[in-house]
């Protein structure tokens, strides 16, 4: 007895030591990918520039001469919030996939199952099309309205679901329901719309980071930074709701209503707070969670973060395809990711067929 539990000790203890490793490689792999980033654009910048320019803004060292001047401008100013916030709506994205599809356990969620996109959607337009909102027809005006829709739709599909049950079927049928609800009013607006607005609603729903600022990274990131260890902490409870029914979950001490609603809300807060900003970038919370558990496992103790640093690879990956294969054009980031996704994700459904059908 005493070696076999020794043996599955030591098996346990080189689980840890890879799925370590793992998070470890995809963090170096991203912080590497995000330097040359920055690097890559019209303006000709070297990964070594990118680094003698992060360390002198960290050291305040001070700057020399004019062109020094300039690269420093483009880095920090241009390059780094885009990139910065690109690393962060792929994390924030993919987890809040992640914990969905663990709630609902469903593998075909996504934060945007329950809607969130759509009702962005519409409060962008409203203010784009009707000037209605807060401070209307400018870019922090827009984003206001986003948010405000997206958690609108997010408490109305709460509401509902909670009045049946707060059962997955529930949350995923609602959603979908209010999507379509939420799409039909946005085209709607945009049958409307002149053509300079309906050129500026449909720029917005191709999603993008385009003008991204150091101030939306600090928004994503602290909020981020907040929800993370929420979820870690209730990784165990993630662990169980997605492996079991509602009714072995009960006999764990975990009700399943009311921790659904909880860590749903809380996916609702970032995902709004992410596509506000960007626009609409879809995609990632589906593959990412996917991907992650097929290198990772199941273990949420390690799916949250390795989910999220894939999803920040992904949408990292695709901002910067989109601003370089037909520079000076960028291609928005929501087009280039459904190129790169839809065929990992299909890849994967057909490696992993017997889990899914």
């Amino acid at each position: 007895m005493k070696i076999k539990e020794q043996a599955l000790s030591e098996a346990y203890a080189q689980r840890l030591l890879r799925q370590s490793l793992v998070i470890l490689l995809s963090t170096v792999i991203l912080i590497i990918l995000g330097m040359t980033a920055i690097a890559l654009g019209t303006a000709d910048v070297s990964i070594r520039q990118v680094g003698e320019t992060i360390i002198k803004f960290l050291i305040q060292s001070p700057i020399i001469d004019a062109e020094e001047s300039r690269i420093h401008k483009i880095i920090l100013l241009l390059r780094m919030p885009r990139v910065l916030l690109g690393m962060l709506a792929g994390i924030g994205l993919s987890i809040s996939g992640t914990v969905m599809q663990s709630i609902t356990r469903n593998p075909l969620v996504s934060p945007f199952t329950i809607g969130l996109s759509s009702a962005a959607a519409f409060g962008a337009s409203i203010a784009i099309v009707l000037g209605i909102g807060f401070r209307p027809h400018t870019p922090i005006g827009i984003v206001i309205n986003a948010f405000l829709l997206s958690l609108a739709c997010a408490f109305l599909v709460y509401g509902i679901a909670n009045r049946i049950g707060m059962s997955p079927e529930a949350l995923i049928l609602t959603g979908v329901a209010l999507s379509y609800f939420f799409s039909a009013l946005t085209a709607t607006l945009q049958f409307i719309a002149d053509e300079n607005q309906l050129s500026t609603v449909i720029q917005w729903t191709f999603g993008s980071l385009n003008g991204a600022t150091w101030q939306q990274v600090a928004v994503v990131f602290t909020i981020i930074i907040m929800i993370l260890p929420i979820l870690m902490k209730n990784a165990w409870v993630l662990n169980a709701m997605s492996s079991s029914g509602d009714e072995l979950i009960k006999g764990l001490g975990i009700h399943p209503g009311k921790t659904r609603r909880f860590l749903g809300l809380i996916t609702v807060l970032v995902t709004a707070s992410i596509i506000s900003f960007t626009g609409v970038i879809g995609f990632i919370g589906l593959v990412s969670p996917h991907i992650a558990r097929l290198v990772i496992g199941s273990d949420h103790r390690f799916l949250i973060p390795v989910s999220g640093i894939f999803g920040g690879i992904l949408l990292l990956l695709s901002d910067t395809v989109g601003r370089t294969i037909l520079s000076p054009v960028t291609v928005p980031v929501g087009i280039v990711i459904s190129y790169i996704g839809v065929p990992l994700f299909i890849n994967l459904i057909l490696a992993r067929r017997k889990e899914y059908f």
